[in-house]
């Protein structure tokens, strides 16, 4: 894909991230050259290279230096800490580490590095620490490109668990044109389009957004991060075309006072997965553009989208390319108007995710029956529209980010006061979830809840923390000892809930 469009489009612009503008032609080159630089610290096909680095430009060098050379990009959320950011490590098997400096004190900051595979470690910026090296400048050797077939690896990208540590998305080479051809066809992308994303890099949507650039002969901006003052200026000011938004952010943009900024862009779509119903009329009313909803995930592709024809609260009709069935527990078909659990798979090879990097068990789990299970529960109507209706399993969604209960329950579970901990939902005032942690202490100790924040920061990425802490005698359970969280799910807050906003915490990033 890179080397046929900068063929058709060598001088147009395809990235701005910052201070940088690459050309089509300059986007190639960095691929060779950072694929050279890779390959002369030894760096082969099929080997992986940890990039904890947020949305510069140096992310996407690295990115398409591995791509270019067969080597795997394992993207990591800059907020991993602890534990969470071992098991990436020691899962991945990654050889290189890539961060900035801001990331760094969170490698250094491991209890234990013992048996991971990490021979080196480049800061793209200060390098600051023990063992980290500035990330040589690529010289003048071009690589060749690598004989990479559609469903070699691109990247693995670690998605939240449910009742376990997170997994290792292989995403396939081919799964990212998928990705891109379904959502730019839905999204009406024309050429020379310029797309604006504040969305992160180490997540599948502003991955994607890239390579919908480089499809369609557009041009990918990428902002640092999503700031409601900034948001409509950046759009100004990059005479953006379409941008992207989830959850959170469409009620913070509502909230701010209206002004005359609301309507001096040029956007005239967003892709806004997962937005309440009640958002849409507003927000298209008052910025003037429309709100695109739809289905996908880091495992699937685009497989669930609006068309022409909308139905408030849906998020569309199957996309052709995919099957889809609503489930029961034996994975049998219920009739439309029945909610069951969505089961996926694509008529394209490799247009899905190949499975989860060194974990065979849940990769069967997963796609058991040659159907890959969301863990989602949505209902079909007649028509043919699909509407969302919760999460099946155990996983907590907090502006934009996947949370697995698992990794919080254990980071909890190891401070010396507490006995017992269930960690669940509960409703934001936004647009999804917040933590809350329910908590037996041990016997004759006490839990300050300031403290326990206090222990959680260190141990766990800033949005993974609770807010609500509730202290309990005990747990509802069954006969056999398992905690009941759908009760707690449904007790949801009561007088007695420890709310850290309320209180005035900020939790230190």
């Amino acid at each position: 894909m890179l080397a046929r469009q900068c063929a058709r489009f060598a001088e147009r612009t395809l990235l701005v991230a910052g201070g940088t503008r690459w050309s089509y032609a300059q986007a190639l080159h960095t691929a060779r050259a950072m694929g050279a630089l890779l390959q002369a610290h030894g760096i082969r096909a099929g080997d992986r290279v940890a990039l904890m680095c947020g949305n510069r430009p140096e992310f996407l060098q690295v990115f398409l230096g591995c791509a270019w050379i067969g080597a795997v990009t394992v993207p990591i959320n800059t907020a991993a800490r602890g534990a969470n950011l071992r098991h990436i490590l020691g899962n991945s098997g990654a050889r290189l580490f890539i961060g900035e400096a801001a990331t760094l004190p969170a490698l250094a900051g491991l209890e234990n590095r013992a048996g991971l595979a990490i021979e080196r470690v480049w800061s793209v910026d200060t390098p600051t620490g023990e063992g980290v090296q500035a990330m040589p400048a690529p010289g003048n050797e071009l690589a060749d490109a690598a004989t990479v077939e559609p469903g070699h690896t691109l990247a693995i990208l670690y998605t939240s668990g449910t009742t376990g540590l997170s997994k290792g998305v292989c995403c396939p080479h081919a799964q990212y044109y998928w990705w891109s051809r379904y959502s730019s066809e839905l999204l009406g992308l024309r050429d020379g389009d310029v797309l604006l994303t504040t969305l992160p890099l180490f997540h599948t949507n502003a991955l994607n957004a890239f390579f919908q650039a480089l499809l369609t002969g557009s041009t990918l901006v990428v902002e640092p991060r999503f700031s409601a003052s900034d948001f409509w200026a950046a759009l100004v000011r990059h005479q953006a075309t379409v941008t992207y938004v989830l959850g959170a952010m469409v009620p913070i943009l509502l909230s701010r006072e209206p002004s005359a900024d609301d309507r001096t862009h040029k956007v005239r779509i967003a892709l806004a997965p997962a937005i309440p119903t009640r958002f849409h009329d507003t927000f298209s009313q008052r910025f003037g553009m429309a709100l695109l909803d739809g289905y996908g995930s880091t495992e699937s592709n685009f497989v669930i989208g609006l068309d022409a024809e909308q139905k408030p609260g849906s998020m569309g009709r199957l996309v052709p390319g995919f099957q889809a069935r609503v489930a029961d527990e034996w994975d049998e078909a219920v009739p439309d108007g029945t909610p069951g659990e969505l089961l996926l798979r694509a008529d394209e090879p490799f247009a899905f995710a190949s499975g989860y990097f060194g974990m065979p068990d849940k990769t069967v789990e997963a796609w058991r029956n040659l159907w890959f299970h969301t863990g989602d529960r949505v209902v079909r109507d007649a028509d043919g529209f699909y509407t969302f209706l919760d999460r099946l399993k155990d996983a907590i969604r907090r502006r934009g980010e996947n949370i697995s209960s698992y990794e919080v329950e254990q980071v909890l579970l190891s401070h010396p006061a507490v006995a017992l901990a269930a960690v669940f939902p509960v409703q934001s005032e936004l647009a999804e979830d917040e933590v809350m942690a329910a908590l037996v202490p041990r016997e004759g100790m006490a839990l300050d809840p300031v403290e326990l924040i206090r222990f959680c920061e260190p141990r766990m990425a800033y949005f993974a923390v609770p807010r609500f802490l509730e202290f309990m005698k005990e747990l509802p359970t069954t006969e056999n000892g398992k905690v009941q969280k759908f009760k707690l799910r449904e007790r949801g807050r009561t007088p007695a809930t420890w709310d850290r906003e309320a209180a005035g915490i900020k939790v230190r990033r």
